[in-house]
C-alpha cells in the first residue's frame, strides 16, 4: 500500500475529472511540493548533459550535415517541442511520476502502457552506464592536464581501473538520488551552473577569436546554416535529425517528479518547455561559434576531421582558450556526472509506479520513510547500470557503445507512443478551443508521427552491418540485434508480469480513460 507523506496534496478538481472510476492514478507517498520551477529547469538541463552531449554529436553532425548543424538542431528541436506539448497536457489532467507508463495505460490500456514504460527505464539504465563510463574517462583527462602528464588519460582505458571507478561514480550517484530531492537540487545547481557557464565563455572565446582574426578556419556566419532544405539529402537528414533527437533527450525527467513538483499540474510541463527552449538556444550557440571558429574540413582542427570528432570540446578547448583549456574537460566530466545523477530520477519513479499499479513486483512501490523517494528502484536501477556496464565493458566495448546507440530507437519508441497517448486520450476534446485543437490533437500527433518515421527510419538503416561500430552477426548490423533484443526482452517481461499478476492487465488497477 501507498505509505503516507504529511505533506502530500489531495487529488485536485483536474485529476478527479479524469479519476471517476474505481481504477484510476493515485499518490505514491513521495514528498509532495519539495521542487519548484527553478529547482526542476536545472534538473532537466542536467539530464539532458549539453556538455557531454554535444561534444560526442557535434562532429558526427557535421560528417553528416556541414555546416547546416545549425539547421537539424532546429530541426530536431521541433518534435522534443511539439511532445513536450503532448506531455504538458497529460501531466495538467493527470499528474503522476509514472509518465509513459501511467499515460499510456490510461489512453490504450495495460499492454501498450507497460512497453511504454519499458522503453523509458530501458533507455535511462541502459545510459547511466554510459554516463558513469564518460565520467571515468574526463576525470583522467582532467588529472592528465593538471598535471600535465598525457599517459595518466590513458588510464581510463585500463578495464579494471576503468569499472572500479565506474561503479565509485555510480555509488556516489546513487547515494545522492536515494535521498531527499533537495540534496539533488542543491548539487545540480552548482553542477548545471558551472558547466554551462563554461559553455557560454567557451562559445564567446571562439566568436572573439573570429573577430580577431585568429581562428583556425575562420568561416562566415550565414543564413543558410539555419536552412534544413540545404542538406544533400534525405539520408543525411535523417542521420543528421537522429543525433538532434539524441542530445535533447531527457526533459522529461521534469514530468516524472511531477507528484514532487509545487503546483504539479502545471510546474513539471513549464519545467520541460522552458528546459527544451534553454538548450535550444545552448546549442545553436556553441554549433554557431565553433563551426566559425574551426569550419568543417578535414583540417587539424576542422569538425569535418574524423580524428577529432568524438570529443570536439577537447581538441578546440586549447586552440581557444589557452591555458584555461581545462575548464571545458572540467565541464564535460560535471556534465557526465551530474546527468549521471539526475538520469537516476527517471527510471526509479517510472519502476516505483509501475510497482504502485501492480505491473511489477509490490517490493518497486516501496518509499523510503525517511526521505520519501523511491529507495528500492533506485537501487535496482543502479545495481542494473552497473552490472551491464562492468559486464559489457569486459566483453567487448563495440557492443557497449552499439547498445548505446540503439537507444535512439528507444527514445522515439517511448516519446512517439507518449504522443500517440495524448492525442487519443483527448480526443473528446480536440475541438473545444483552438487551444485544444493544437496543444491536444495537431503538435502531439505532428511530433508522434515525426518520431515513428525516425524510429523506422532507424531500424532499417542499422541493419546494415556498417552502421554503429560496424559489427555485425550474420550479416545484420549489431545495433539492430541489440535494439530488438532490448525490445523483445521487454515483451518477455511483461508477458511473465502477465501470468504473475493478471489485475494489472485486465484493466482491474488502472483503468482505460478519456477526457472528457
Amino acid at each position: 500500500m501507498t505509505q503516507t507523506n504529511p505533506s502530500q496534496a489531495p487529488l485536485t478538481e483536474a485529476t478527479r475529472a479524469v479519476d471517476s472510476s474505481d481504477h484510476g492514478i493515485s499518490k505514491k507517498g513521495l514528498s509532495a511540493g519539495s521542487v519548484g520551477l527553478i529547482g526542476a529547469i536545472v534538473i532537466g538541463i542536467s539530464c539532458i548533459a549539453p556538455a557531454y552531449t554535444l561534444t560526442a554529436a557535434l562532429g558526427p553532425t557535421v560528417s553528416e550535415v556541414g555546416t547546416q548543424v545549425p539547421a537539424i538542431i532546429l530541426l530536431g528541436f521541433i518534435p522534443m517541442l511539439l511532445v513536450a506539448f503532448g506531455y504538458r497536457e497529460l501531466n495538467r489532467r493527470m499528474p503522476d511520476s509514472g509518465t509513459s507508463f501511467t499515460w499510456a495505460t490510461r489512453a490504450f490500456g495495460p499492454w501498450i502502457g507497460w512497453m511504454a514504460g519499458w522503453g523509458l527505464v530501458a533507455a535511462t539504465i541502459l545510459v547511466l552506464s554510459n554516463l558513469a563510463g564518460i565520467a571515468v574517462d574526463f576525470l583522467f583527462l582532467a588529472i592528465s592536464q593538471v598535471v600535465g602528464n598525457p599517459e595518466i588519460a590513458g588510464i581510463a582505458a585500463n578495464p579494471f581501473v576503468n569499472v572500479v571507478v565506474c561503479l565509485l561514480f555510480m555509488l556516489g550517484a546513487t547515494t545522492i538520488s536515494y535521498r531527499d530531492m533537495q540534496t539533488t537540487q542543491k548539487l545540480q545547481y552548482w553542477l548545471v551552473g558551472f558547466q554551462v557557464l563554461v559553455l557560454v565563455i567557451f562559445s564567446g572565446a571562439a566568436l572573439v577569436e573570429v573577430a580577431n582574426g585568429n581562428a583556425f578556419d575562420a568561416t562566415p556566419i550565414e543564413l543558410s546554416w539555419f536552412n534544413p532544405f540545404a542538406v544533400s539529402d534525405f539520408s543525411a537528414l535523417a542521420a543528421g535529425l537522429s543525433l538532434s533527437i539524441f542530445i535533447f533527450w531527457g526533459w522529461d525527467v521534469t514530468l516524472t517528479m511531477n507528484e514532487e513538483t509545487k503546483g504539479s499540474e502545471r510546474t513539471p510541463g513549464r519545467a520541460a518547455t522552458l528546459s527544451v527552449l534553454i538548450i535550444v538556444s545552448l546549442y545553436l550557440l556553441i554549433s554557431v561559434s565553433l563551426i566559425s571558429f574551426a569550419g568543417v574540413g578535414d583540417g587539424e582542427y576542422g569538425l569535418g576531421n574524423p580524428d577529432i570528432q568524438d570529443n570536439v570540446f577537447f581538441a578546440l578547448a586549447g586552440p581557444v582558450l589557452g591555458p584555461l583549456a581545462i575548464l571545458v574537460s572540467l565541464a564535460v566530466l560535471t556534465s557526465s556526472a551530474s546527468s549521471l545523477q539526475s538520469t537516476f530520477v527517471s527510471p526509479a519513479r517510472t519502476l516505483l509506479a509501475m510497482g504502485h499499479y501492480g505491473a511489477l513486483p509490490k517490493k518497486f512501490a516501496q518509499v523510503s520513510p525517511r526521505f520519501f523517494t523511491p529507495g528500492y528502484a533506485t537501487i535496482v536501477s543502479a545495481v542494473v547500470a552497473s552490472v551491464f556496464y562492468a559486464v559489457m565493458r569486459f566483453v567487448s566495448e563495440n557492443v557497449l557503445w552499439d547498445t548505446i546507440t540503439a537507444l535512439g530507437m528507444m527514445i522515439c519508441f517511448y516519446y512517439g507512443i507518449t504522443a500517440f497517448a495524448a492525442v487519443w486520450f483527448f480526443r473528446k476534446t480536440w475541438f473545444r478551443s483552438v487551444r485544444e485543437f493544437f496543444f491536444t490533437l495537431l503538435f502531439p500527433l505532428v511530433g508522434g508521427v515525426i518520431l515513428s518515421v525516425l524510429f523506422f527510419t532507424t531500424l532499417i538503416d542499422s541493419m546494415d552491418p556498417d552502421y554503429g561500430s560496424g559489427s555485425a552477426i550474420g550479416g545484420v548490423g549489431l545495433v539492430f540485434i541489440l535494439g530488438m533484443v532490448v525490445l523483445l526482452t521487454g515483451v518477455v517481461i511483461m508477458i511473465w508480469q502477465a501470468i504473475k499478476r493478471p489485475a494489472f492487465f485486465r484493466g482491474e488497477v488502472l483503468s482505460r480513460a478519456s477526457a472528457d
